[in-house]
């Protein structure tokens, strides 16, 4: 098996490598079981902190917050804890999560279990997205009731001392609720909508107690880094960005899929390992980090290497690695007014200058497609993604407008010539 695939998908090549034996017979819960049988000093919660925070590890879901430095927030007040693990995958073009609870739940089950240890949790939730009901939902479930029969969750886990539940939450289906304390407000059986920060989560989440939330990607890649150390996890990526990260290449490649790979890859070499791009066809445009994050054209990326800083630095974000491929001959107005449709639909109305701005870039965008645009409405799209950035409660207002800044910042001429020539697209 390659090394590189080591980190989340640890046992994939083992037969049914969803099960407890599989995971056990690969070295999984080595982890937990040292945690639990309090071998030696380094497996105190502080020290399991400190692993992870020099193993530099950063949050998958698409913020890159780093996650040693999230757990330390935790107040080390003698009170009821919790560890939250965001399984709900909404952001499109995003599809590794998915895998990791279908494939490797029990890598989940021990990261969130370790987590929990680290920052003085008794009680986990994974909360599922409502869309996994059929197809991840069941894997990750019967992969819980294993680690119970196997005596690896409840009170006292072998008279360790220590105490840990799990619980799986299926969600609705409602992208909004990716977003942490939306999502915590829906475990606490409320509408989806985000709070005010602060306080934040470690100070006021679930219930009103201490809360980390860690994205699923993130919590099942610990286990690995806890077993073999933080230097080795530093092997992997680069310096500012180490380790590896699952990319979603979906859109115009040969072999969509998910590709666990360091970071740091060159964006080329990644292109090459999905099969190059579909039909011989020239890249036009590449959305790197999921549908949130601003468009690069071919002639920016090519030279960009798969990391934080780099795609920072071309005008872009990692993200969630959700890398879309565009293709030459793609109409990019067309492209950017499905996207907005899906923000407009998604969004959960509690700010007005995302539930109106929204709307308005998705109208303005429709009738510039139908022939019905004017000259004044580029100008008057920017405007309104401007007026909804960084006025929101969230970041999904951010989410929604900078789609349309970058594409009409790299493609005006398309827009531009869509209008003129009442709706029809610009040969590319």
């Amino acid at each position: 098996m390659n090394e590189l695939n080591q980190v989340v998908f640890a046992n994939i090549d083992e037969q049914e490598p969803w099960t407890i034996d599989s995971y056990i017979a690969s070295g999984g819960y080595e982890a937990w079981k040292n945690i639990l049988n309090n071998k030696d000093d380094s497996h105190k919660p502080e020290n399991i902190i400190e692993i992870i925070q020099e193993s530099g590890l950063r949050g998958r879901g698409g913020a890159g917050f780093p996650t040693g430095l999230k757990w330390s927030f935790m107040p080390t007040a003698d009170t009821q804890k919790y560890i939250v693990c965001n399984s709900d995958e909404s952001e499109p073009g995003t599809c590794h999560d998915r895998d990791i609870l279908k494939l490797n739940p029990h890598a989940l089950i021990e990261g969130i279990a370790i987590a929990g240890y680290a920052i003085g949790a008794t009680i986990g939730y994974n909360y599922v997205r409502g869309e996994f009901m059929d197809e991840c939902y069941p894997p990750i479930e019967n992969a819980l009731k294993e680690a119970y029969q196997h005596g690896l969750l409840g009170k006292d886990i072998n008279n360790s001392g220590i105490d840990f539940d799990l619980y799986n939450f299926i969600g609705a289906g409602a992208y909004i609720c990716g977003e942490e304390t939306g999502l915590l407000e829906s475990l606490e059986g409320k509408q989806g909508k985000p709070r005010f920060k602060p306080p934040f989560p470690a100070n006021f989440g679930l219930y009103g107690q201490p809360t980390t939330v860690n994205n699923t990607q993130t919590l099942a890649s610990v286990p690995m880094i806890i077993k073999n150390g933080s230097k080795w996890f530093k092997t992997f990526g680069t310096e500012k960005s180490p380790g590896t990260i699952i990319f979603s290449v979906s859109g115009h490649i040969n072999n969509p899929g998910n590709y666990e790979l360091p970071l740091g890859v060159p964006f080329n070499k990644l292109i090459e390992y999905s099969g190059g791009i579909l039909n011989g066809k020239k890249l036009k445009a590449v959305i790197p980090g999921g549908s949130s994050t601003k468009v690069l054209p071919a002639h920016i990326i090519k030279d960009c290497t798969m990391d934080y800083e780099s795609l920072q630095g071309a005008g872009s974000a990692l993200g969630t690695a959700a890398v879309v491929v565009i293709a030459e001959g793609t109409c990019m107005v067309n492209l950017l007014k499905r996207i907005s449709r899906f923000y407009f639909a998604e969004s959960c109305g509690q700010c007005t200058p995302c539930r109106e701005g929204t709307g308005w870039l998705y109208r303005i965008l429709d009738r510039i497609t139908n022939g019905n645009g004017k000259e004044s409405d580029l100008e008057l799209l920017v405007d309104v993604a401007n007026r909804i950035e960084g006025n929101t409660i969230c970041a999904f207002g951010d989410a929604s407008a900078w789609p349309v800044q970058s594409f009409i910042e790299h493609y005006h001429e398309e827009f531009e010539y869509m209008v003129k020539h009442k709706g029809k697209t610009k040969a590319a």
